[in-house]
């Protein structure tokens, strides 16, 4: 399973994009996008360093809000985990 955080757009130039997700920068080809990247979109971004896809900023800060609370509480997540688990049955 892979999970990708939306990465903010804080610059773009010839094809690449100056990227930041958790205070770390990344550039990234725009080679498989097929709408126009501009600064402040966010982006899916495979491993490999190639944006696939913009997300909505509304869901983009959402999940990086859900990212952040489980990494600061991880026992949060397994019990997400455990309570989706009893859900599903």
């Amino acid at each position: 399973m892979c999970l990708a955080a939306p990465s903010k757009v804080i610059e773009v130039r010839d094809g690449i994009a100056l990227t930041e997700c958790f205070g770390q920068q990344r550039e990234v080809s725009l080679l498989l996008m097929e709408e126009d990247v501009a600064v402040g979109d966010y982006l899916l971004i495979q491993a490999g360093g190639f944006a696939f896809e913009r997300v909505e900023p509304e869901r983009a800060e959402e999940s990086l809000a859900l990212m952040c609370d489980l990494l600061e509480h991880p026992d949060s997540a397994r019990q997400l985990g455990l309570n989706q688990d009893a859900a599903d049955s």
